[in-house]
């Protein structure tokens, strides 16, 4: 039986590094290639030793597709093409290729740069790197090869985040990337048609997690900012450069303006300009509201929200900032981090999921003294969780499920405890085989195989309107309507045809043999109409009753032809009947009894 096999190289019962390696009849697929933002040593990287354990990849992978432009999902591409090896296509949306490479530069930058770390791509890399990407709109089909084809759907979660479905021989995997299955103020909801994968990867962060009333949770951050400026503290709001972080400044700019409110917003520098071109540059990704509203007014141009500068770090007085990266693990959110935490009358709101390893998880975990450089920081600047996480949670992920209605499941990007969890709903509710395999673990999936086989519409349509291909006592004999034929393609390959048996038996030089069988039905008619006559009533009540359902002709001679059975009507040894013969051949047996039948229901009908 055929297989289907993944391994996670990274986010197997873990978030970060996503990276998921499938295998689809002998089609090697690579699905995002990203970094963990948890550690600085070898694990920051997918381990490829999994593919091969030297040389370059390009002679194991078909393909890499990037789902999205977080760094978790493509922060490792250059390392992967220009530091271990690979020249092979690299697919992703319009929008994630223009905003990867800036995204990968900032990071090479802070780390780089920055931090003076080796072992690390360059600039030039990532140029190079990038070269190889090739864009694809959505719903969209990429013929990757002569049997390895691919299609994008819409995934919310940030601007040009994608779902990929890879399609082999008529078999077929979704990779979900991350998704959100509910729209924003900024982005629509995910979307995909009634696929009927073999396979459904999909993320599952928020495994556990039926989120709140979205309005609630608005109105509970808003509140929160507001009597913290209120008491004279700062407020630090740690995001990633797009997503969120546009998604909290339209909530603010819009409560600023309702609330009159003076207290400066600032933004990291020239990351907002950067954002508003490339929202105006892919507008058709954002939700119905602003694409209407565009022409009037771009919602990305910010009133109230202004360009951070760090001399604004030692500021006494109140404010609000939008600093990146989100998970307080390097940049300009960890250094002002640094500066308030100290301090009672701050706070630090942290809006989206924070891996293991980094200063945001730890304090979401109650950490009151964290660790810098050999240094110990007391944490009391209060800290708060509020989810604007553009994840789909438990209640999202079914719907997904349902909506693309997979044969098998399989959950990566989560953490274990939470994954089985949800693992044991999906049995429940779908009663569908559901995978979680860990890093380097290969999952191994049986599945049935699909041949092709042509048959011509004419033929099709002709059986499907046919009222004996119902006949369900199997002891009745059945009309034959087609014969499965296999041949060679011109490439060696096989070819299944299902064609009318008599075109069947002169391909093959088969001679046919048939045994006719006649059955005589005697119709009273004390009207003695001429048989001619008789006839054309009797077609008439054929045609009626058979509909088009089959070739009924009415002949020169009298006689009526249903397909290859003929009806003659012929004067009894009574003037006062009828006799009619109905013959048929064996092929026809079924056909020439339902005949039989119809006609025998006519008597009352053909008499008065």
């Amino acid at each position: 039986m055929a297989q289907i096999k993944v391994t996670p190289l990274g986010a197997g019962q873990d978030v970060g590094r996503s990276c998921v390696l499938l295998t689809l009849n002998n089609k090697n697929v690579m699905f995002d290639c990203g970094m963990h933002m948890g550690y600085n040593d070898e694990r920051r990287f997918p381990d490829f030793s999994y593919i091969t354990k030297e040389g370059p990849l390009s002679d194991f992978l078909d393909c890499v597709i990037i789902s999205h432009f977080h760094l978790d999902h493509c922060g490792a591409l250059p390392y992967m093409t220009e530091m271990v090896g690979y020249n092979g296509p690299i697919y992703m949306t319009h929008p994630t290729k223009a905003i990867t490479p800036i995204l990968l530069e900032d990071f090479r930058k802070i780390t780089v740069d920055k931090k003076g770390e080796t072992n690390f791509f360059t600039s030039q890399m990532i140029k190079d790197c990038m070269k190889k990407v090739i864009a694809v709109n959505l719903h969209e089909t990429i013929e990757v090869d002569d049997e390895l084809s691919l299609k994008a759907y819409y995934a919310g979660h940030v601007l040009g985040a994608a779902m990929f479905k890879v399609e082999v021989n008529g078999q077929s995997v979704v990779y979900t990337g991350d998704y959100n299955m509910t729209p924003d103020r900024h982005l629509g909801a995910a979307w995909i048609d009634k696929c009927r994968p073999e396979l459904l990867i999909s993320e599952s962060t928020y495994a556990t997690t039926i989120r709140d009333s979205k309005r609630c949770r608005e109105r509970d951050f808003l509140l929160k900012v507001h009597d913290c400026i209120d008491n004279g503290g700062k407020v630090l709001i740690p995001v990633f450069a797009l997503g969120r972080a546009q998604e909290l400044c339209i909530l603010l700019e819009t409560y600023w303006e309702r609330m009159n409110l003076k207290v400066p917003i600032y933004f990291a520098v020239g990351l907002t300009e950067k954002a508003t071109n490339y929202y105006k540059m892919f507008i058709t990704w954002t939700n119905q509201k602003i694409k209407k509203t565009f022409v009037q007014r771009n919602m990305f141009e910010f009133k109230h929200i202004k360009p951070f500068d760090r001399t604004y770090l030692d500021s006494p007085n109140p404010m609000v900032v939008f600093a990146t990266p989100g998970m307080l693990h390097a940049g300009l959110s960890l250094q002002i981090f640094k500066k308030w935490a100290p301090f009672e009358q701050n706070m630090v709101i942290m809006p989206g999921y924070c891996v293991q390893g980094t200063i945001g998880h730890k304090i979401l975990g109650g950490a009151k003294r964290v660790e810098f450089d050999k240094q110990v920081l007391e944490v009391k600047m209060a800290v708060e969780y509020m989810s604007f996480s553009a994840h789909a949670d438990a209640k999202g992920i079914m719907q997904l499920i349902h909506s693309c209605e997979p044969k098998n499941v399989l959950l990566v990007h989560g953490e274990a405890s939470k994954m089985e969890f949800l693992q044991g709903k999906i049995k429940q509710e779908f009663g569908l085989n559901c995978y979680m395999p860990a890093n380097g673990e290969t999952v191994s999936i049986p599945v049935t195989v699909n041949i092709p086989v042509d048959v011509s519409l004419k033929l099709l349509k002709r059986t499907l309107h046919n009222p004996l291909t119902s006949e369900s006592d199997i002891k009745k004999p059945k009309i034959l309507h087609g014969t499965l034929m296999m041949s060679t393609k011109a490439d060696g390959s096989p070819l299944f045809r299902i064609i009318e048996p008599q075109k069947a038996m002169k391909e093959v030089g088969i001679k046919p043999h048939q045994i006719r069988f006649t059955s005589t039905l005697r119709l009273e008619d004390r009207n003695r109409i001429q048989p001619l006559r008789f006839a054309e009533i009797l077609f008439q009540k054929l045609k009626t009753k058979l509909r088009d359902m089959y070739n009924i002709q009415l002949l020169a001679d009298g006689s009526i032809s249903v397909s290859a059975v003929i009806i003659k009507v012929d004067v009894g040894a009574d003037e006062d009947l009828k006799e009619v013969y109905v013959s048929w051949s064996d092929q026809d047996d079924a056909l020439g009894s339902y005949l039989v039948d119809i006609i025998q229901g006519f008597q009352r009908e053909l008499t008065t």
